[in-house]
């Protein structure tokens, strides 16, 4: 593979196919290898020809991380380094560290208390509220209410930690991602759960919108250093991961267009002053006719290279913003294609609705479908051993949660 040496070096914490997407989607675009740091030698990144991955025990403790991207600097004296999380972790571990790194350390995001109000999703949903941003009816839960509450919608309802990244700090056997609930002592169960494994933030409880996998939509935005937002896709969900850790992770998209959606969340990315890409997971409610916002991630989804396949590849923003400092006016991607990281055989299985199916064989048919972590060329036998198996998985895991 054709690897070109650049002024900058692109740099991502994590190991899973947000990270191996994104390096993907520099190396099309600038022939560049990206440099992978993870806890472990796992994952889709590992044994790339594009991916120099490196394995860094204590990376997500402050001190790994300044000792390692520290150690980087040096290491590549005189290269600007476009340092990424591809996980909420990570983008926390950058954010409040930022002051602590080199000149050369390009950090695209925002500050340390507009990152607090987003992540934590009560303050998100205020600032919803300010800004006209439909989202699910919403309790909040403290742990001090206990038993003695009541909800203002019915069952079932969807339960989630407003922190989530204490809430993966305290890890227990049936710790779910969402939990989709249907009964008031199944709700109590799940919460007693959650604060005896040592979390002791709010919880999150919402009206569930009705509806399949397929009433899901991700948008995926950069905003430049103006504040002003230059790219926004949108994709249709046809279906989601369905495992306990799972749930929530996009298995199978469609890129689409909505107009109303993409001017309702340009508005509140400019209003609010956002930098650097950022992820909204939607839901439409057919009760009421509206799109409404679940959450929003500090980073491109793990699901990102649907917008680099499709013809708007997620490099190119942020290098000509940062390094090449060239004005970027707005881009709304329209481009139709099919993004899936299972077998096809898995997806029109189990993606439902008639019209979804026929969109899928049609893109199919006009061979407009991508699969992030297979590119050609990149084919060490380590490699395409765990994809195999990995891909193959899906079979099973299917079979299990959805049958």
């Amino acid at each position: 593979m054709n690897i070109v040496e650049r002024e900058f070096l692109p740099v991502f914490l994590g190991s899973d196919i947000n990270t191996y997407s994104m390096s993907r989607a520099f190396y099309e675009q600038y022939g560049v290898k990206s440099i992978v740091i993870g806890k472990f030698n796992i994952g889709p990144s590992c044994n790339s020809r594009i991916i120099d991955f490196r394995a860094v025990p204590d990376i997500r403790r402050p001190e790994g991380f300044l000792r390692t991207i520290g150690g980087l600097t040096h290491e590549f004296s005189g290269k600007k380094i476009i340092l990424m999380g591809c996980g909420d972790d990570y983008v926390e571990l950058i954010i409040r560290n930022r002051s602590k790194l080199g000149a050369d350390i390009i950090t695209p995001y925002v500050d340390e208390e507009l990152m607090d109000s987003l992540m934590t999703k009560l303050k998100f949903y205020q600032m919803c509220d300010q800004h006209d941003i439909n989202y699910p009816g919403t309790f909040i839960y403290d742990r001090s209410m206990k038993d003695d509450f009541s909800l203002p919608f019915g069952f079932p309802v969807i339960l989630k930690p407003s922190n989530g990244i204490k809430y993966w700090q305290h890890e227990f056997p049936t710790q779910h991602k969402v939990y989709k609930i249907d009964h008031a002592e199944r709700l109590k169960s799940v919460i007693s759960e959650i604060y005896e494994a040592g979390y002791d933030d709010q919880l999150i409880i919402q009206d569930f919108i009705p509806g399949d996998d397929s009433q899901l939509r991700v948008m995926i935005c950069y905003s430049g250093r103006d504040k002003k937002v230059k790219l926004m896709s949108l994709a249709h969900v046809m279906l989601e991961e369905h495992t306990p850790h799972g749930l929530g992770n996009t298995a199978v998209l469609t890129n689409e267009y909505n107009a109303e959606l993409s001017g309702m969340l340009r508005r509140f990315l400019e209003n609010v002053g956002y930098t650097g890409y950022s992820t909204f997971d939607v839901k439409y409610d057919h009760r009421d006719g509206r799109f409404k916002i679940l959450e929003v991630n500090l980073r491109q989804g793990r699901s990102n290279y649907y917008v680099t396949g499709a013809g708007n590849n997620l490099a190119k923003y942020v290098v000509e913003d940062y390094i090449y400092e060239k004005e970027q006016q707005l881009e709304i991607a329209n481009a139709r294609n099919l993004w899936s990281v299972i077998p096809l055989k898995v997806a029109f299985r189990y993606v439902k609705g008639e019209t979804n199916i026929e969109q899928m064989r049609q893109l199919v048919k006009e061979k407009k479908v991508i699969h992030p972590l297979f590119l050609k060329g990149d084919n060490k036998l380590r490699r395409m051993l765990f994809l195999y198996k990995s891909h193959m998985s899906h079979y099973f895991k299917f079979r299990k949660y959805m049958d």
